[in-house]
């Protein structure tokens, strides 16, 4: 059996959002977080709700998709979380390079 590792995000108490990767079942990883066992971003912002998981067969997967979404802009982890994937790339294109669709704007 292969190993599993999970990739998650937390809404913290604060409103923020924590993206975490873990080895262990999520329901253990979410404990610890809740219960404040280690020192870091989510012990400050109890308490936390799990708002999304995705599970990797291979851990060179999980921890690029970790980075991904840790870059990624408060929206666009929104619509990761609600599943609407349809909306990923034009957030993305909004955040990296101006809109290339519009004509430039003569400003004078």
């Amino acid at each position: 059996m292969p190993l599993e590792a999970t990739i998650y995000i937390l809404r913290c108490a604060d409103g923020s959002y924590y993206t975490g990767l873990t080895k262990q079942p999520i329901e253990s990883r979410l404990w610890e977080h809740d219960a404040g066992v280690y020192d870091g971003y989510t012990r400050q912002r109890r308490p936390v709700v799990l708002v999304f998981t995705e599970t990797y067969d291979r851990m060179l997967d999980a921890i690029a998709r970790e980075r991904q979404i840790k870059g990624w802009t408060r929206a666009k982890k929104e619509a990761l979380i609600a599943r609407h994937y349809h909306r990923l790339p034009p957030l993305a294109a909004s955040r990296t390079s101006p809109d290339l669709r519009r004509p430039p704007t003569s400003d004078g």
